[in-house]
């Protein structure tokens, strides 16, 4: 089985070949951040009009570098939500026209399930397994049974965790993506250098908070008594340390032996090493995608198409994106 993937959904445009025995054939991703930078910030109307631009030429390069015509494809799986309703709508009617042109399946994917089945695809993981999800606008703690078998166990009550790095990167002038830049200035800074709040610590249950947070650090970014790198790592070192400690809450909850971390904000190494650290403490496998697959790309989306084709899960042509879809509920 081969499936075309395409991902659309934010501020990447990119097409990929997955193949059921979890062979990346190909995996084009084409960054907006030039695009966008100069706004601070994601523009949909530019987002939109750059897909428009430019998914057809990635499609074909990730048809070339695949070695695989388009009539060779077994369907078409398309990021149709959540995310910006334009850069979907977008996706959405190039995998139909595909599909209908083509005479193949057509898949809709859920984004949040193409990040919940990566680790799939990239280490062979087994259902069941506790999953954390951190991105840019999503923080959850889920059990996953199977492929759209998802208990929500947690979730944030304010800011994703993504959204909170963004925000800190703002005050601070680092330009986009924020997480990246964060990180990169947290790495000569001090970790112990402030005293910030965890807004949730010693409660139970996998929710998260990260607003206090936030107004905590914006307080040192106002006074200005504070060096950019110093309030990077430290920051970086609370968000850690409050990931883990959810973490360890759910471990409590869930039966799952494996632990799967998955999204953009999985690709921040200083919070793998906490995760791994964690793996070790509770003698337990902790998998995180490669780097390269965390962030926005097609290869999540169309090995996600493979699982549910594998089902029988193909959609009508009649299908609409949805800038809201929650995984669960």
């Amino acid at each position: 089985m081969k499936i075309l993937g395409i991902e659309t959904s934010c501020d990447e445009t990119s097409a990929a070949v997955v193949t059921g025995e979890r062979e990346i054939l190909s995996n084009i991703v084409r960054s907006q951040v030039k695009e966008h930078s100069v706004y601070g910030g994601v523009v949909p109307e530019i987002a939109s009009r750059a897909h428009i631009e430019f998914l057809d030429g990635i499609i074909l390069r990730a048809l070339s570098e695949a070695k695989l015509r388009l009539d060779e494809i077994d369907g078409i799986a398309v990021t149709a939500g959540p995310g910006l309703i334009g850069g979907l709508i977008v996706g959405v009617m190039e995998a139909k026209a595909l599909a209908s042109a083509l005479g193949k399946p057509f898949i809709a994917v859920n984004h949040l399930e193409g990040h919940a089945l990566t680790a799939r695809l990239t280490d062979d993981v087994a259902f069941p397994y506790l999953l954390l999800l951190v991105s840019g606008g999503h923080c959850q703690i889920l059990h996953v049974g199977g492929v759209g078998k998802y208990e929500l166990l947690g979730e944030t009550l304010d800011d994703a965790v993504g959204e909170s790095f963004d925000k800190l990167a703002k005050m601070l002038g680092l330009g986009i993506p924020g997480g990246p830049q964060v990180e990169k200035m947290a790495r000569g800074g001090n970790a112990q250098a402030f005293d910030l709040p965890n807004p949730l610590q010693g409660r139970k249950g996998c929710d998260f908070s990260f607003s206090g947070l936030k107004t905590a650090v914006k307080k040192i970014v106002d006074e200005g008594k504070h060096t950019p790198s110093d309030i990077c790592a430290t920051f970086q070192h609370k968000i850690r340390e409050i990931l883990l400690e959810r973490l360890r809450n759910a471990l409590e909850i869930s039966p799952a032996q494996r632990v799967v971390i998955a999204g953009g904000v999985a690709a921040n190494l200083y919070l793998r090493e906490g995760f791994q650290a964690l793996a070790a403490e509770k003698n337990i496998r902790i998998s995180c995608p490669p780097v390269a697959l965390c962030t926005d790309n097609a290869a999540m989306i169309a090995w996600a198409g493979v699982e549910k084709l594998r089902l029988g899960q193909a959609d009508g042509l009649d299908f609409k994106p949805r800038a809201r879809w929650p995984l669960v509920g």
